[in-house]
């Protein structure tokens, strides 16, 4: 196979999961970075002892020519994704791009038009799908363990380091990021799809920002984050600050927060099955549990990420995750009772391996390509309409507006 060559655009912290990737893959080369902030691509080339090409996003274009690109991986901040991978497809370059695909009806129909006229092709990086007890979920419900699915149950707790988080950032406006709806929980819509085989059909929502922001009340100093505490950070932000004036570590607490962090949704997927969704921003622990319930029974699984966030920077730790599948009249049998690895559960490095060519494609589908990413954002875009209107939403609305068929 030949040796691609890839270009990262966006070196923010994200982007280091795949610099250094390429930067060890046998079939993979790291040939150009593109980032309005040149501190930033010097911190990337120092930490991997390199001299990768740097570009201006001006000169986008120009560097995928110049370059010979073949890949182009976006890290950018997700409004911008549409027009990088549209550009990107339009210079005969497949794309890889960070989930969500884009934040909006208009983004999605510039990919897929895109996409169509050019025949090349989008993944989007929904890492979780590859995590090994997500697997066996699939696994199970793909050979019957509990029947047909009548209904799903899913609560994500991100606490109080983490969630908070993208209340100090760029995500903190939902014009940059679509709101967690659309950046976080779009990995959640996905995995639900993938393990459902069926995307949403209806969707209605309810939600509201309690925790964070200048108006709710709550105020504490242990969510100040020190970015001089922090080296990694630092170099990436405090460092680039002068550049392009970005603030890393805003206060959760200060005015300019236009997304939720409380969120509730309800989806009605083809084929009838019911999601019950929940996403709480400021829990004192991180984790999450998902319950199937199914004509024959029920498959329940429990993930604790920790006990307590300890501090105001997120510290990924090993999670803990206990799988179980109890048939009607039938005590439950434990499947999974013990540690995951790290990335994501383990999901990172076997996506990079499958992305990157370094290994063959999963059994189970675990690539995800520009349907998986449309209908994840699916969700997430109708959940946003209905918390507007106070509606339920019909996805085939959506897709009219996009040029989709339903």
């Amino acid at each position: 196979m030949a040796v691609r060559r890839h270009a990262i655009v966006g070196l923010g912290s994200r982007a280091e999961l795949f610099a250094r990737a390429l930067a060890a893959s046998p079939r993979a080369e790291l040939a150009a970075f593109c980032d309005r902030n040149e501190t930033r691509m010097r911190v990337h080339n120092g930490w991997l002892g390199t001299e990768i090409p740097a570009y201006r996003p001006e000169d986008f274009t120009a560097m995928l020519a110049k370059e010979r690109i073949d890949v182009v991986v976006v890290c950018t901040p997700d409004h911008t994704h549409a027009g990088y991978v549209v550009a990107a497809l339009e210079a005969g370059c497949d794309v890889v791009t960070e989930k969500p695909m884009t934040t909006d009806v208009e983004g999605a129909r510039a990919i897929l038009a895109a996409r169509r006229e050019t025949g090349r092709s989008v993944r989007v990086a929904f890492n979780y799908r590859y995590n090994p007890v997500h697997r066996r979920v699939r696994e199970l419900l793909d050979g019957g363990a509990i029947g047909e699915i009548g209904s799903v149950e899913f609560s994500w707790l991100l606490d109080t380091a983490h969630g908070a988080d993208y209340f100090r950032r760029w995500h903190r406006e939902k014009a940059n990021s679509g709101g967690l709806l659309v950046h976080k929980s779009g990995h959640h819509f996905d995995l639900v799809n993938w393990w459902l085989g069926r995307g949403p059909e209806t969707v209605f929502a309810l939600g509201s920002l309690f925790f964070y922001g200048d108006k709710t009340g709550h105020r504490s100093d242990r969510f100040a984050l020190d970015l001089d505490a922090a080296p990694k950070l630092r170099a990436l932000y405090r460092d680039a600050a002068r550049e392009d004036g970005y603030v890393r570590n805003q206060d959760v607490f200060a005015p300019g927060v236009t997304i939720e962090d409380d969120l509730s949704v309800i989806v009605r997927h083809h084929g009838g099955a019911v999601l019950n969704y929940h996403l709480h921003a400021y829990s004192p622990r991180e984790g999450y549990r998902v319950a199937f319930s199914g004509s024959e029974g029920r498959l329940e699984l429990d993930v604790r990420e920790n006990e307590y966030a300890s501090g105001a920077e997120p510290v990924p730790k090993r999670a803990r995750a206990r799988l179980t599948v109890q048939r009607h009249w039938e005590p439950p049998g434990t499947v999974f009772d013990g540690l995951l690895g790290e990335g994501h559960g383990g999901g990172d490095e076997r996506m990079l391996a499958e992305l990157l060519g370094d290994a063959e494609p999963d059994a189970l589908g675990c690539a995800a390509g520009h349907d998986a990413g449309l209908q994840a954002l699916l969700t997430g875009l109708a959940a946003n309409r209905s918390l507007e209107t106070g509606q339920a939403v019909a996805v085939e609305e959506l897709l009219e507006e996009i040029g989709e068929p339903a």
